[in-house]
């Protein structure tokens, strides 16, 4: 069995200039990381601090890095709410996969324009600069609550694993839908695993990032949290097929650490990884305003 430990923290910053190097006036959640060659691409969501009523819920931005860590954006965002569609009030929580001729597939939040639900949409192209068929994948019945935060793997069998996650009863949960290919069509089947009442992760969860290392099970960085929406990050790991759970860890692989300001929310979510080597590049966010990176190291127990 492996264990994962932190080894390292690094902060990541944008180009736009702002307190700390980061995007000033705003927040930033939901960092989607990926390598192409030597270069990191990153998407961001990106939102008004504080939130106008007016104001959308995200905008996704992307950019572009040497080193993983300080990223040169854009100039306008890569998507963006449109009028009288299923994401006119916000687009959020992008996550990037590609189709077998080459095209980007980004899956993301729509948020209606009553801010009441969201819907996991996709857009696609060749470049992230042309993304288009924005349409909708999975939607909850409206008494339901959202469905977002998608996290994209392949089984062992061939099969994908389309991971997100979902409200019931006034809290998240994590569901799984299976497809043929990385667009599905979706089915959704049962949830891949649950809370533990005793733990951490008693009352919320939330998808994080699949890493997929050869011989070893996969893993999933997951968001979880109690009842007052403390967030916290720790790991599950699957079998090859994901048909059932292989190990998860007992405590929280990280915490956020004590809040600057008494108004600040005790968040520490995970949105994507990226391996170098032997190394697990971890990339969350804290406090629902600023970027990170952990390097994570698995060892056999």
């Amino acid at each position: 069995m492996v264990a994962y430990v932190v080894e390292d923290l690094q902060d990541v910053t944008l180009d736009i200039a702002g307190p700390e190097g980061r995007l000033a006036g705003h927040d930033l959640m939901s960092p989607f990381v990926w390598q192409e060659g030597s270069v990191y691409r990153l998407l961001v969501r990106v939102l008004p601090r504080p939130l106008g009523p007016d104001d959308p819920t995200g905008v996704i931005w992307a950019g572009q890095s040497r080193d993983g860590v300080h990223f040169i954006m854009g100039q306008t965002p890569i998507i963006a709410p449109r009028a009288g569609t299923e994401d006119a009030g916000g687009c959020e929580d992008p996550t990037v996969a590609r189709a077998e001729e080459g095209d980007y597939l980004v899956y993301y939040t729509g948020v209606d324009a009553a801010r009441s639900q969201g819907a996991l949409m996709l857009a696609s192209g060749p470049d992230l600069d042309s993304l288009v068929e924005q349409r909708v994948v999975l939607k909850a019945p409206p008494d339901e609550g959202n469905i977002k935060e998608a996290t994209l793997a392949q089984g062992s069998d061939g099969a994908f694993c389309l991971f997100y996650e979902y409200a019931r009863e006034q809290a998240s949960r994590i569901g799984m839908a299976t497809g043929p290919s990385a667009t599905g069509p979706w089915t959704v089947v049962a949830d891949p695993f649950t809370i533990r009442e005793s733990a951490w992760d008693n009352w919320h969860l939330s998808t994080g990032p699949m890493v997929q290392i050869p011989g070893q099970d996969p893993v999933m960085f997951y968001n979880g949290a109690t009842m007052d929406a403390r967030w916290r990050i720790g790991w599950i790991s699957f079998s090859a097929d994901f048909s059932r759970v292989t190990g998860r860890g007992v405590e929280p692989l990280l915490v956020p650490p004590p809040a600057r300001h008494r108004s600040d929310t005790d968040i520490a979510f995970a949105a994507s990884c990226v391996t170098v080597g032997e190394d697990i590049w971890l990339y969350y966010s804290l406090e629902d305003s600023i970027l990170r990176r952990a390097r994570i190291k698995g060892y056999q127990r």
